[in-house]
């Protein structure tokens, strides 16, 4: 059977939240299947090993590249779709346009969310009642596999004692409203090395914000530290698989390293808690005087440095 899987969010967080429900698909018709996905998720550098994904294909409907914009963009995509012969899809959205797309490319059997439902839908219990249809009961728990091989690799790359707890902090985030300024994680970084002997790996991006925050951190902990922000992602999962624990803001690494299996404090100041509290690999923290936190919530001055250390210390202890 062909099957293809159209999840139109765009980034890397929601891609890896929709991983158990693709492989429930693949599971159920005892085939691997292919994905229809925007290339901001940039799945191809962390679903290698996952056998049940057989192809990627990339929606172009950004800056970038905007082939499958407007009508032509349409009919570009539906030939596309209706040369795979596929028998069945599954529409993680409720867009009007991939399901026309699909019905014109000849597709039989199509699955989809309400349409025009979009506004407020979560993320998660959407695509469990998607998944319901086909009897299908999906729990949230995604998992990330890598060659050990690599893990290997990066330990000899990155040669570090075996006595030193590895931390990832995740500092880097989508936008400037996510990420923790640089104090609490300094805060977290003087309690934690005057109990354990700890190696902290960095991990953010090459925006200039970031780049602020990671610079500020070097300046006081550069020998605790090793920046990640020159490596790829698909280099930084098997430095993630060697690390006791992520101490990350809702950023994509938050995401990649539970799915790692690896205990993921999540620091939620701006974002629903959902995104912080979807795997039971994850410790969302919230503001100091929140009972939760959604969009808008703006309450990254308000993490508590002291709360992290002792969920920290809980976990590895």
């Amino acid at each position: 059977m062909n099957i293809l899987v159209i999840q139109n969010r765009m980034g890397i967080g929601d891609m890896v939240i929709f991983l158990p429900f693709i492989e429930a698909i693949s599971k159920k018709y005892n085939t691997p299947v292919t994905l229809l996905i925007k290339e901001s998720t940039k799945a191809k550098e962390y679903t290698d090993n996952l056998k049940y994904i057989k192809e990627i294909i990339y929606l172009k409907r950004d800056n970038k590249n905007n082939q499958h914009n407007g009508i032509l963009g349409f009919f570009r995509l539906k030939k596309e779709i209706k040369k795979r012969l596929f028998e069945k899809v599954f529409i993680f959205n409720s867009s009007l346009r991939y399901r026309m797309i699909c019905k014109i490319a000849g597709i039989k059997s199509i699955y989809q969310y309400p349409l025009f439902e979009k506004k407020e839908q979560h993320v998660i219990k959407a695509a469990q009642r998607l998944l319901n249809k086909v009897n299908l009961n999906v729990e949230s728990n995604p998992q990330i596999k890598i060659d050990e091989s690599t893990i290997k690799f990066s330990n000899q790359n990155i040669s570090i004692s075996k006595k030193k707890i590895k931390i990832l902090l995740g500092i880097g985030g989508s936008g400037p409203t996510k990420r923790i300024p640089a104090e609490k994680f300094k805060k977290f970084i003087s309690r934690a090395i005057k109990n354990y002997e700890c190696i902290f790996y960095l991990a953010t991006g090459k925006n200039e914000e970031e780049q602020i925050i990671l610079n500020d951190i070097l300046s006081s902990y550069k020998k605790y530290c090793i920046p990640l922000d020159n490596y790829s992602i698909s280099e930084i999962l098997p430095i993630i698989k060697t690390c006791k624990i992520s101490i990350c803001n809702d950023s994509s690494f938050s995401h990649l390293s539970s799915a790692l299996n690896i205990p993921t404090i999540v620091l939620m100041c701006d974002t629903p808690l959902l995104y912080g509290n979807y795997s039971p690999n994850m410790y969302p923290i919230i503001p100091d005087g929140m009972e939760s936190v959604s969009h808008n919530s703006m309450g990254k001055e308000k993490i508590n440095p002291e709360k992290i250390y002792e969920k920290f210390k809980s976990i590895i202890n």
